[in-house]
């Protein structure tokens, strides 16, 4: 198992899992102006400064003075580093650095041996290629290079520029780095660009994959991780907190969902999203919360009774100590144990279907809450949208979500948004905590949190289908 060592930069230690792998060599790719030399740098002042490990910063081309005056922009006394022994900047020519490298008891050694050295930057190995046709004879220096670094235990960043890396084909250095890292500017709302970071690789790491942004502060580069947005701490505070039963949504949501919130889970007809309810309305169940469902067309309550009983739950006890409560808007049977706690909504139209579920419910959710006792709604609102219109939802699904966070209610709603249009499913995006969107994509299910009161996003699932409770797996 691989020691971690601190970046120096807090958004590129939690991307990576900790930090980067002890004694590694990684390629540090980008083109001019991405920050390649900033990075590079702040790596060796976190060592120098906080972990006790001196760093050699090795320049073809920048002076030292340069490297100076630009760094001490951001509070870098670089200068007095190099006389505590905690930093060297050394400017050289490819050709003596490796040479010096290679001999026993050169340069390199002796300086490595003097400052304790335990961290290094190149700046950069493109230049060791220059004026080079021979690859073979570059693949040889690399290799050299990587040995001798890993020789003295020394984690190192080796910065390539950009333009040395040929479209389509992977360079060389990929494949004998243990990690590869690139920064790139792209436009950003048409008059701005966006600096990003992604990682290609990295050996023995469990990393968060995709382009990640940084910005330039006055201390140093201050890097934003992707699936990342402002934290609801209203929500974020309340220890109510119930699992949903799937251990990667449950990290995701940090926990579960929270008491007193509002989730939409968009999906629709070919993605199989009933393990993930049924998981989710059970677990509500067991931690000793009534409910209250409103069914779809395509599910009756045997079909829920049977599904939830996958999950150790009874919906029959929990309807004879009149615990669940379901809202029917379909003319069908309904079993005999089930017929005194379903509201039967079939034919109202929207002031009289208003009017019955606050004659019916409302008291008996009132005073069940008055007595301290917690509450889960389920709504399909697939059915809202074709028997009460969409005009109903976005009149009253504000209004009922607001009334819900105020009792305390927790509520997961189903719904669909590609078939609602997209302003539609903007305004009840705004209007919930959190969002759990589903989907299939060619032979594949996947499921991603995009909204939750975290403020995090997560990174797409892959659904599997597994034999045994809860049935499927989030990998």
């Amino acid at each position: 198992m691989h020691t971690t060592i601190s970046s120096g930069i807090a958004g590129l230690d939690y991307i990576l899992d900790g930090g980067f792998p002890e004694s590694s060599s990684i390629i540090l790719e980008g083109a001019p102006g991405t920050g390649k030399t900033t990075l590079g740098l702040q790596f060796l002042y976190r060592g120098a400064v906080f972990d006790n490990e001196p760093g050699i910063y090795i320049t073809f081309e920048e002076l030292p003075e340069q490297l100076y005056k630009e760094m001490a922009a951001f509070g870098w006394d670089l200068r007095q580093l190099e006389k505590d022994n905690r930093i060297r900047v050394i400017c050289i020519s490819p050709e003596v650095l490796l040479e010096q490298m290679m001999t026993p008891g050169g340069l390199f050694e002796q300086i490595v041996n003097e400052i304790q050295c335990r961290r290094v930057v190149i700046d950069s190995i493109s230049l060791f290629q220059y004026g080079k046709n021979n690859q073979d004879l570059h693949r040889k220096t690399i290799y050299s290079l990587r040995n001798i670094l890993r020789k003295f235990s020394l984690t190192s960043l080796l910065i390539r520029e950009q333009d040395s890396i040929g479209s389509g084909e992977v360079p060389f250095e990929n494949y004998v780095a243990d990690g590869v890292i690139r920064l790139s500017l792209q436009v950003h709302l048409e008059k701005y660009r966006k600096r990003t970071l992604e990682v290609l690789k990295m050996r023995g790491k469990k990393i968060l994959e995709g382009e990640h942004i940084y910005k330039f502060t006055q201390e140093g580069i201050h890097l934003i991780p992707a699936l990342s947005m402002v934290e609801d701490k209203t929500l974020a505070n309340d220890p109510n907190v119930i699992a949903t039963g799937f251990s990667a949504l449950d990290k995701a949501l940090s926990g579960g969902i929270r008491g007193g919130s509002v989730f939409i889970l968009d999906t629709n007809s070919k993605a199989n999203y009933k393990y993930l309810l049924a998981s989710i309305y059970a677990n509500r169940i067991l931690a000793g919360e009534r409910t209250v469902a409103l069914l779809a067309s395509s599910t009756t309550i045997s079909d829920l009774q049977h599904l939830i009983q996958l999950y150790g739950v009874s919906l029959e006890e929990e309807a004879k100590q009149r615990k669940v409560f379901f809202i029917e808007h379909y003319s069908r049977p309904v079993p005999p144990a089930f017929e005194p706690v379903v509201v039967n909504v079939n034919g109202l139209d929207n002031e009289e279907y208003v009017r019955k579920r606050r004659e019916t419910l409302a008291p008996i959710m009132g005073d069940s809450i008055e007595r301290g006792e917690k509450w889960f709604a389920y709504y399909d609102l697939n059915t809202i949208f074709s028997e009460r219109g969409k005009e109903y939802v976005m009149n009253f699904f504000a209004e009922e979500a607001a009334r819900a966070r105020a009792y305390g209610i927790t509520v997961l709603v189903l719904c669909n948004f590609a078939e609602i249009g997209e302003a539609t499913a903007s305004f009840l995006e705004r209007t919930c905590s959190g969002v759990i969107r589903t989907w299939v994509d060619g032979n594949y299910q996947y499921l991603q949190v995009t909204k939750s009161p975290n403020g995090r996003m997560s990174e797409p699932f892959v659904v599997e289908s597994i034999p045994e409770k809860p049935f499927i797996r989030l990998v």
